[in-house]
């Protein structure tokens, strides 16, 4: 039977859309009646404190969960009622990019960033399979770190490989969870740097999932505050930071960063 239409209009350039999105756990509510859109090789930020329900959002994002209720539209599709060879292939259409690299210490950065092709491109030749990888790791400043194990790598090296690694399917979204975390301010900009930097190389949708206000106003084309279970509001960076919401107000002002701060943290040619 075929999905019904959704309630709300999509357009051309919503990439991923959550309408009405409900999840629980039991007698627990986790997520209450979400809506968000995705737009197309932009990047969202959905940002939010401990307990907000960031990481249940994401495994709903990423086709590792269901909703309750509610509808979660990829590319015009409706994937909640898709069984589970389907769900499978759109799953394919993501890509993730976890908070600590999370590479396999044992292998070299090589056999790291490989990894999705040996288990998904087996028909690849040994040859193609290198200069896929090669092309990769040269295209993100690690060109002669492919024998280097991930102990030998400094922090910043560790998140492109994890970003390699993530790329090498050709995903048409690149799923960030909490990239800046534990990081040093300095460190922090350069992920964000990178962030953008392969949004437009790779014209690839970014959903950040973060709590990192000062990153929100460096990559964000679009902001989603998350508070208990519910997005209490949404915009541009700018649009919350001098929008209607007492509540974003205060997360901003909970962030330790100053509204002039913030100011100067726009990034111009943001486009």
């Amino acid at each position: 039977m075929a999905a019904r239409p959704p309630a709300l209009q999509l357009g051309p350039n919503d990439h991923v859309v959550f309408e009405n999105v409900h999840k629980s756990f039991g007698k627990s509510v986790v997520l209450h009646d979400i809506s968000m859109r995705f737009e197309r090789c932009k990047t969202a930020v959905v940002i939010g404190g401990s307990g907000a329900g960031k990481t249940t959002l994401l495994r709903l994002l990423i086709g590792l969960d269901r909703p309750s209720s509610g509808h979660i539209w990829v590319n015009g599709q409706d994937i909640v009622p898709l069984g589970e060879y389907e769900l499978g292939r759109v799953r394919q259409k993501f890509g993730m990019v976890f908070q600590y690299a999370a590479l396999l210490d044992s292998l070299t950065v090589f056999d790291n960033v490989a990894f999705p092709l040996r288990e998904h491109r087996k028909s690849l030749s040994r040859a193609e399979l290198r200069d896929k990888v090669m092309g990769m790791l040269h295209a993100l400043g690690l060109y002669g770190k492919e024998r280097a194990m991930p102990a030998e790598l400094s922090g910043g090296q560790r998140k492109r490989v994890g970003l390699a690694r993530a790329l090498m399917l050709e995903p048409e979204v690149l799923v960030y969870d909490e990239p800046t975390s534990g990081l040093d301010p300095s460190t922090s900009r350069m992920v964000d740097d990178l962030i953008e930097e392969t949004r437009q190389r790779f014209h690839v949708t970014s959903v950040v999932i973060s709590h990192d206000m000062a990153s929100v106003f460096r990559i964000a084309h679009r902001a989603h505050l998350l508070v208990d279970g519910r997005v209490i509001a949404s915009g541009t960076p700018e649009e919350l930071s001098r929008g209607g919401s007492e509540l974003a107000r205060d997360f901003i002002r909970a962030s330790g960063i100053s509204f002039a701060d913030l100011e100067r943290l726009v990034t111009p040619e943001r486009a």
